[in-house]
């Protein structure tokens, strides 16, 4: 069984959660020994099909006229996709339409959350849908010694000061406003947001946000994994004040790295994480501000253990083991129903 993992312009994506979904399939599939490759010109049984631009689903059309098996990941959905870059709301429907006809292509729809699958299936798709979380990397992320100190001393940072660190792309979907607000009314706090965007491509309010100049407001921009780990263990709080997720890989890393965690209460993290239990929540900015304070100022009981056990279920080698089970069970289907035709064919030809 040879599984080709392909993302059609992976360039495209390859910086934002999806391009982090993608890396995490190949360690997962290496450390349960399920052998895949990225190249389309060799030989697979079956192809993992991440992104949704149109190669990927002529991908899917050449996979299917060759008697491939399908296995398509559901990483977008309509609610994710507003609210984040220009004419995001007004396309909404036309998106949903062609993610649905892009996930239809195949035999099997993978997706991070149930949360997400509960969503998927509200839109009438036809074919099986399991969840299976993007995964962690608990070996990567875990904090290593120094690394507080290199991220304090390459922002500039003292140890005294009281660092909240975001990431994600410049989006209104991701939080980004009231991050910006928050950082305006606690100005004895420093704020840093990790990630990028073309502002071309963003809303004005976005663009006049990322522009906001105030002395405790950075934004250095895309960094590199390492950075962010550093970040992670550097800073006091991670902050993630996003509407719509399909799962959060960031927050994952968070948890992992045992950093104290704030969100937004959303439906997505209603069952998973518990307020109070596996993470504090917030809904407003009111909320939010009394929580940073509560959680950075040793106010509140720490729940970074309790949050470890949560990422700790979804490891790399976990979610390996899952996709090897689904794959494993579209080629059993595969045989069966080959050798039914088989069968059908030699009884009418009487051989």
């Amino acid at each position: 069984m040879k599984i080709l993992l392909y993302s059609g312009h992976l360039r495209l994506v390859e910086k934002s959660g999806v391009g982090r979904a993608i890396y995490h399939q190949q360690e997962a599939l290496k450390v349960n020994e399920v052998s895949y490759t990225t190249d389309k010109k060799e030989e697979y049984d079956i192809i993992h099909i991440n992104t949704i631009f149109l190669s990927s689903f002529f991908m899917a059309l050449v996979a299917k006229a060759k008697g491939k098996k399908i296995v398509y990941h559901a990483h977008s959905t309509e609610e994710d996709f507003k609210n984040s870059f220009l004419c995001s709301n007004l396309l909404a429907p036309l998106y949903k339409k062609w993610i649905m006809k892009c996930y239809n292509s195949g035999d099997l729809i993978v997706t991070p959350t149930l949360y997400s699958k509960n969503l998927l299936e509200g839109y009438g798709l036809k074919k099986p849908i399991v969840s299976i979380s993007n995964g962690i990397d608990l070996e990567y992320y875990k904090r290593n010694e120094g690394d507080r100190s290199k991220f304090r001393e390459k922002y500039h940072l003292r140890e005294e000061d009281k660092v909240v660190i975001s990431a994600g792309l410049y989006i209104e979907r991701k939080g980004i406003l009231d991050f910006v607000e928050l950082a305006k009314a606690m100005p004895d706090y420093k704020f840093i947001w990790f990630g990028y965007t073309n502002l071309n491509t963003v809303s004005i309010r976005v663009k006049k946000a990322v522009k906001t100049k105030l002395p405790n407001l950075f934004f250095p921009g895309y960094v590199c994994r390492e950075e962010l780990r550093e970040a992670y263990a550097g800073s006091d709080l991670f902050l993630f004040l996003t509407h719509e997720e399909t799962e959060g890989i960031v927050l994952l890393e968070a948890l992992a790295m045992k950093t104290p965690v704030l969100i937004r209460d959303i439906p997505i993290y209603e069952e998973s994480l518990v307020d109070g239990r596996d993470v504090y929540k917030g809904k407003n900015l009111s909320q939010f501000q009394h929580n940073i304070q509560g959680i950075i100022n040793g106010e509140f009981p720490s729940l970074v253990e309790p949050g470890y056990k949560v990422v700790n279920e979804r490891s790399i080698k976990a979610v390996g083991a899952q996709l090897k089970e689904e794959y494993a069970k579209m080629m059993k289907r595969k045989e069966k129903t080959e050798t039914k035709v088989k069968r059908i064919y030699l009884t009418q030809n009487n051989l």
